[in-house]
């Protein structure tokens, strides 16, 4: 009797649960007092392996994207690093019901849909988040519209020109592309054109700012046919000012620290040497550090390269001009020490003091000298011999060829003969900083504007 009475009261149950849950309820039926319809009832006769509009044409397919950040940019690899929030919508006839609501659906029921096989074809790496879950969003209008969004972050690559680094501009790209539908099967189309593109205006960057960005819609071609593509042009300009404070003002004050020793003397060997030897390393050093964050093997003659040079030539210039000095200021104290001595042999075999005083400023008076002695004694040794045989035909001059040698090379000698080293460092405080400048007016307005 009681096991009677306990079957009775759970069909009472039962039945009281059932017309609280669906009142009125009738399956395989829609009327518009019904609740948002379930998921089995969507799903019931539904083939995921079917695109949409099968034998009726192609699925149009709108894209929207919103970049939630800009990560990485490298130089070495030539890529970025990206996370997007992408969104695809498609209307599907076999999921469309009555009523004006939508149905936001687990995204883990994804593989229960059919959904478009969109992929980037310059990703390197990319994967979806999926803390705390698989961040996907599944959600089903009425009229068989049909929200696919999800959260990825890749790696893409982009083709950069460096030509003009640090003050350069980069064009790069972001494509979508479907894998293996062909443009008879679906078609791409922006959702709202340039606008369907957000989060770039509002981006901050470590190096780079946003310049511009516009969206194109195109075609890929392969060999298995012609497939859908929207791209993204987005302009990258890199803030030179870092560069400026870390590079350019630290090699130009190398530069002008090497001019210092124009106003040094020539006899303090160790300082002028000191700073001409400092300064090449630390601009050695320089160079070496601005070319870690750039490829080892490049192609590119950079901007920042040619500078580094330009500086570096001046630096190394600067302490050649003090071998230069040097080497000379040494040659005309030898040929004062040289004039000394002749002088004082020529006052010893003469015996008096009528020989006239030569200036140590001039390097080329004891070869007058020596020469003029030459001539007075090649003078007499004619007479005597001219006296001796007066009746003898007069014998041709054989040593005129050897005389003009010497008178070039005398010549061409000359040339290289500096009397005062000394103008050599008053021209160097001239010429340096007005090539360095000049050089400067050449460059900067080349690589910023042209």
């Amino acid at each position: 009797m009681i096991a009677q009475l306990q079957t009775l009261l759970i069909l009472c149950l039962t039945f009281t649960q059932s017309d609280c849950m669906f009142p009125n309820h009738r399956w395989g039926d829609w009327n518009d007092s019904q609740l948002q319809p379930t998921i089995q009832k969507l799903m019931k006769g539904y083939n995921r392996y079917l695109r949409p509009n099968f034998n009726n044409g192609p699925v149009e397919i709108g894209m929207s994207l919103d970049i939630a950040s800009i990560d990485a940019i490298s130089e070495i690899n030539m890529d970025y690093t990206a996370t997007i929030f992408l969104r695809q919508r498609w209307r599907d006839s076999r999921l469309v019901f009555p009523g004006n609501e939508s149905v936001s659906v687990d995204g883990r029921l994804v593989s229960l849909l059919w959904i478009p096989d969109t992929f980037i074809p310059d990703s390197k790496r990319s994967f979806l988040h999926d803390v705390t879950v698989e961040n996907r969003l599944i959600r089903i209008f009425s009229n068989g519209t049909v929200l696919y969004a999800l959260r990825i972050t890749a790696t893409i690559a982009c083709n950069m020109d460096l030509t003009k680094y640090p003050m350069d501009r980069q064009v790069c790209t972001l494509q979508l592309e479907s894998w293996g539908y062909n443009l008879q099967d679906v078609v791409f189309y922006w959702t709202r054109g340039n606008d369907s593109v957000r989060g770039l205006d509002t981006l901050r960057l470590a190096q780079y700012s946003v310049e511009s960005y516009y969206t194109t819609v195109s075609e890929a071609t392969y060999e298995t046919g012609h497939y859908p593509k929207l791209v993204l042009h987005f302009a990258l300009r890199r803030n030179v000012l870092f560069f400026i404070l870390e590079t350019y003002v630290p090699s130009t004050l190398l530069v002008v620290l090497s001019w210092v020793s124009f106003w040094i003397s020539q006899s303090s060997v160790p300082a002028r040497t000191c700073i001409g030897v400092t300064t090449v390393l630390t601009m050695t050093t320089l160079m070496m550090g601005a070319r870690t964050s750039l490829p080892n093997a490049n192609c590119f003659i950079k901007a920042i390269d040619v500078y580094l040079g330009i500086c570096f030539t001046f630096i190394f210039g600067a302490l050649l001009e003090y071998a230069c000095a040097h080497f000379y200021t040494m040659q005309h104290q030898t040929i004062e020490d040289i004039h000394r001595a002749l002088l004082r042999e020529l006052n010893e075999s003469n015996g008096n003091g009528s020989i006239p005083k030569v200036k140590p400023s001039q390097p080329n008076q004891s070869l007058e000298i020596g020469s003029t002695v030459e001539e007075s004694s090649d003078q007499s040794a004619k007479n005597d011999t001219n006296n001796d045989g007066g009746s003898k035909q007069k014998t041709p001059d054989t040593g005129c060829g050897l005389s003009s040698v010497k008178d070039a090379s005398r010549r061409a000698a000359s040339v290289f003969i500096v009397e005062n080293p000394h103008n050599i460092d008053r021209h160097a405080r001239t010429v340096f900083p007005v090539a360095f400048l000049f050089v400067n007016v050449l460059y900067w307005p080349y690589y910023l504007f042209l």
